[in-house]
């Protein structure tokens, strides 16, 4: 079971399940020709989808495509059911960053035969994490910048102030529908650039000036 670590401190419990949003940045939306939404698509990874970012972590190797997605992860410390944004906010525990892999040509063929996505989304290892910041470093939710580079080369930047939906509302939203409880992890979305990983990709991704993650693809 993987442990969610808090500014280097093992947090108190270990990752329960990952809830996730999709096209919550409308560029990441059109890029791979989706609607954009009216209301958050939301789905789940297990807890065996968790991993560590850092140093190494691998990628499926016989399953066509897989994608990395770059998000803005977070760390419930506090139950939260039909919550409110206050609620929300005094419950988060850490920010840091999560890879929503995805086996992209897998998904388009769930998605031509209109079946669930959890094959390409949920798999062993399909959330490697970052460790997490004390939330006390947001002074403002809707303005957290996020970058990806792959082999020295820009993949994706964005920043919280694009979503769609945003932080806390958008937690806000799932607590109603999931309960969240302490270890839970929100992925808030991935803006463009999303593209495939291949071993022996080295990574580094960063998290506003609070945190940088050098690691590399097995």
């Amino acid at each position: 079971m993987f442990f969610p670590t808090l500014e280097g401190q093992p947090f108190s419990s270990a990752t329960g399940k990952i809830v996730c949003v999709g096209r919550n940045y409308a560029e990441h939306a059109k890029e791979l020709n989706n609607p954009v939404p009216s209301a958050p698509i939301l789905f789940i990874k297990p807890a065996d989808a968790a991993v560590a970012m850092s140093p190494v972590f691998t990628v499926p190797a016989d399953r066509g495509s897989v994608h990395h997605e770059l998000e803005i992860a977070i760390l419930i410390g506090e139950r939260l059911s039909a919550a409110s944004e206050e609620d929300v906010a005094r419950a988060v525990a850490g920010v840091g960053l999560g890879l929503d892999l995805t086996l992209r040509d897998v998904q388009a063929g769930l998605k031509d035969k209109g079946h669930p996505w959890e094959i390409a989304k949920a798999f062993d290892g399909a959330c490697p994490l970052s460790e997490f910041v004390s939330p006390m470093a947001v002074s403002d939710w809707g303005d957290i910048e996020l970058q990806l580079q792959r082999n020295g080369q820009l993949q994706q930047q964005g920043n919280s102030g694009d979503m769609l939906f945003p932080v806390l509302p958008l937690i806000a939203h799932m607590s109603s529908i999931f309960t969240l409880n302490p270890g839970d992890i929100i992925m808030t979305g991935t803006p463009a650039g999303v593209g495939p990983l291949q071993s022996g990709d080295e990574l580094q991704a960063s998290l506003a000036d609070w945190l940088v993650v050098n690691c590399r693809v097995a």
